[in-house]
Order: C-alpha cells, then structure tokens, then sequence
C-alpha cells in the first residue's frame, strides 16, 4: 500500500514543489511517477537548468542525481548552499554512488539525506515526507524569527539579509532593485496625546495598510525600527516603486486615524530609491525620505539612486 499523500502531513495547506534533476530522462520518469499525484514537480537534466529553476520556482526539495556533465550534483549542491535566498531548499542525492566516502561527501555539501541506486520507490516517498515535514517546521520557525512581534511585518533582521540578496541578484542580472522608506509622521506627539498603547495600534493598522499595497510574493515590508517602515521591491524601476509608494501614502491617509497631536489625521511621509545594484541604496531612499519630511509630510519623494558603476 502507498502511504498517505505527501502534501497532507509534510506541507499543510499546500503541494510540496519537488524538482528532479538527472541527465537521464528515464531516471527522472521513474520518480515523476512516484510523486506526480502528490507533488508539484519541476525537471531539469542538467546542473545549470535546475539552478534556474530553483532561482525561478523555489521548490521545497531537490532531488539530485550525483554525476551529471557540466555541474554535478555536488557542484550544484554548494551552489545552493552559497545562495542566501536558495540555502533552505532541501537537497537529497539519489545516486549509484554507495560508498561510504561518497555518502559523506554529499553531506558535508549541504544534502539532508543521501538515497542509492536502484531506489524502492516507497523508501524514497517516505523519506522525503519526512524531509518534507522537516522543512515545513524549519520554514515556521525561520518565519517566527523574522517576525516583528508588535506590528506581524518583517523585522529588520530579515530586511537585511534579503536586501543583501537580492542587491546580488540585481546586480548579476541588471536588475532594477527599489527601496521605499516610510515614517509614520510626527508620532511623538501621538503618543504624548493618546499614550503608548494608542501608539502601538496605530503601528499595527499602518503596518496592516502597508500590507495590502504589495501585490507580488517577492515584496517585502519590514518594520525598520520605531515608527519607520521599509519596503524592498525586485524587478521594480523608481516609476513603479513611486507607484508604490504613492498608494501606500493614499491608504494610511484613507485610514483617518484621528491625530490629535498635528490637527489632521495620521499620515506617513515616504522616500524611494530604485537601482541595479544595491550599494548605497537604503541611504538614498532615507535622503529621499528626509525631503518628504522638509517639504511638508504626508507625500512621497524620490532621488536618482546611486550611481552605476
């Protein structure tokens, strides 16, 4: 009897994404079919297209075949472990490598699990749903970590170390990478009118406001400390992230939250920055930022980003 679906018990609410990667199709039909009902499945037959798919797509594991022309499986192994935004895909190597040395190998790159050829297809499915499951749990506790615990955004933490990602990425590619900047407008003064837990609701509704402004999975809201925000959005030239903060700027307004401390309603000033590499990036938004504030608050500026290099 074939255990219970994968998708059930390892990723709750969603199909696991797996990625087969072998230069021999017939290796890779013999697992699509072990798998094919309860995962989605991507393919590749070699080193350089499952990177690719992996950059593209994000599966939640890969399975690897071992040697491979061009990029080997260990090869893309390290490639995987080196990439901040790809360290946390899963990689199991299924190989007719059995030597204790190779197993050992495979390990010390970075693999969770190491499966021989020719493969029990019950072993294999029951070994990536425990990998699977394994994931899942590492996937909430990561989550928790990054969490900023007043508002339910990012934290600062994580903006980090996806800036510096995705910086990489933008300037691998030629990219276009955008930062916008927000500070909840004269917020001293609401606190000192409504007290600190008044301040602290108002934080949790303009963090909720600037959340429905994003629209794809790769945006990120981050609450960057005290009363500001941060917004990291990929692939995205200054006239769509002004696009972007201008919207975030109309819905905090459309809130009326009344702000007894400025005679009006809350509001939040925005700066935003927009280049292919991310250098100097953050303080170009916050110079963008600081203009918003000087030219009367409550709207959104922009400066040219760093220059290229």
């Amino acid at each position: 009897m074939m255990p219970t679906a994968l998708g059930s018990q390892s990723m709750p609410g969603r199909r696991p994404r797996l990625l087969l990667v072998d230069d021999q199709p017939a290796n890779i039909q013999a697992l699509h079919r072990v798998f094919a009902s309860d995962c989605q499945v991507l393919m590749a037959t070699s080193g350089a297209r499952a990177l690719q798919l992996c950059r593209d797509r994000q599966p939640d594991l890969v399975l690897l075949d071992v040697q491979m022309p061009g990029m080997d499986g260990h090869e893309l192994c390290a490639e995987l472990k080196a990439d901040p935004l790809l360290r946390a895909i899963t990689v199991v190597f299924v190989t007719a490598q059995d030597h204790p040395d190779d197993e050992t190998r495979g390990l010390d790159a970075g693999a969770a699990d190491f499966i021989t050829k020719p493969f029990n297809p019950a072993v294999v499915r029951a070994r990536v749903r425990t990998q699977l499951m394994l994931k899942h749990q590492s996937d909430l506790l990561r989550e928790l970590a990054f969490i900023d615990g007043l508002t339910g955004v990012h934290n600062r933490r994580h903006f980090d170390e996806r800036f510096l990602a995705e910086a990489r990425r933008a300037q691998r590619s030629r990219s276009p990478l955008a930062v916008v900047l927000a500070d909840v407008d004269h917020f001293k003064r609401y606190n000192d009118a409504l007290g600190h837990l008044a301040g602290d609701d108002c934080l949790r509704r303009v963090a909720a406001a600037l959340r429905t402004c994003l629209r794809r999975p790769t945006d990120l809201l981050a609450r960057y400390g005290g009363e500001e925000f941060v917004c990291l959005l990929p692939d995205t030239d200054l006239a769509g992230a002004i696009g972007v903060a201008q919207l975030m700027e109309d819905t905090v307004r459309a809130l009326a939250l009344p702000h007894p401390g400025s005679a009006g309603c809350v509001t939040i000033s925005l700066g935003v920055a927009a280049a292919s590499r991310g250098q100097g990036l953050v303080d170009a938004a916050d110079k963008a930022l600081y203009l918003a504030k000087a030219n009367g608050r409550g709207r959104v500026s922009w400066v040219d980003g760093p220059e290229e290099a």
